[in-house]
């Protein structure tokens, strides 16, 4: 491994590549990148980077968002099967036909989406800014998708009504409050943080509902020494790097996204030797899609 690691670094300095790595991906991808986060704060480091070559070691949507904030860049995906099951239940022609059944509602979009459906919404959000963007609709019927569990939190929070598509995210819909509700008997002295992609009666078993950025922020400034994370495994390695001191225990059954660890140190080896599996998006999609997201990364 430490062979293929060189050989990485090295291809990197060669080809002036910035490596982004989202908090879920394997745990030698996020040592390897330049930056490591959530989807919100890789979208505003893809926004900023200027970079002329962008590896992208997350999904597909999450790619696709860093071409469309980042058009002159060229952005690899080192596994071009790396996508995300939320993001295809709610595709751009789906989305079209709902606008004509809602014709005064804004459509907020999370930004588990492909850019076909974003070129169809007229603002995205990401599990971090979600509340401050809907915040921002106050008093106008809104549309949530693709997220039913994440729409339907928001409203517990804000008490608003917003119509919510029927999509999840596989992994985070099959977590049960008795899970969390076992958790918390087995650990009464730790903390308990979960991701808000999970439904709402799981939400009410935890201490916390945050993005993964929210639950490193949550760690540092927590006083308990044990905390029991309740999203996807891969998050666990940067909380025990950045938190030495404290126990972390994944909920059981541990979560894990089978597609968030597609991608191989092999892969990001050979996107940087090959150049290959470049994203590519339609003109006219990269010019509708990239609005929403701008809306977002203005407030």
């Amino acid at each position: 491994m430490e062979q293929l690691i060189e050989e990485i670094k090295a291809l990197k300095a060669q080809r002036n590549a910035l490596i982004l790595a989202h908090n879920y991906v394997r745990p030698e991808l996020q040592d390897l990148a330049d930056f490591t986060g959530d989807s919100l704060e890789l979208s505003i480091k893809a926004r900023d980077a200027k970079a002329p070559l962008m590896v992208f070691c997350g999904v597909r949507f999450m790619a696709e968002t860093a071409k469309l904030l980042s058009p002159d860049s060229t952005v690899l995906l080192p596994n071009p099967d790396a996508d995300c099951p939320m993001a295809r239940m709610a595709d751009g022609e789906q989305v079209k036909a709902w606008r004509s059944e809602f014709p005064d509602a804004v459509f907020a979009a999370y930004v588990n989406t492909t850019a076909e459906t974003k070129a169809q919404v007229d603002i995205c959000c990401t599990s971090g800014n979600a509340e401050k963007v809907v915040r921002s609709l106050e008093g106008q019927k809104i549309v949530f998708l693709p997220d039913r569990n994440l729409g339907g939190n928001i409203n517990n929070i804000l008490g608003t009504e917003m119509s919510l598509w029927n999509g999840c995210c596989p992994v985070h819909d099959q977590v049960t409050p008795e899970m969390l509700k076992g958790a918390r008997e087995f650990f009464p002295d730790a903390a308990i943080i979960i991701h808000p992609e999970c439904k709402a009666e799981c939400v009410a078993e935890a201490d916390a509902a945050l993005s993964t950025a929210g639950m490193l922020k949550f760690v540092k400034e927590c006083d308990k020494k044990t905390i029991v994370v309740a999203t996807e495994s891969g998050l666990l390695h940067r909380l025990k790097k950045e938190n030495p001191e404290k126990r972390f225990i994944p909920l059981a059954p541990e979560i894990l996204c089978p597609d968030m660890k597609k991608i191989t140190l092999e892969d990001l080896r050979d996107a940087l030797k090959f150049n290959q599996h470049e994203i590519t998006l339609a003109p006219e999609i990269m010019e509708k899609a990239v609005k929403p997201i701008e809306k977002m990364l203005a407030l």
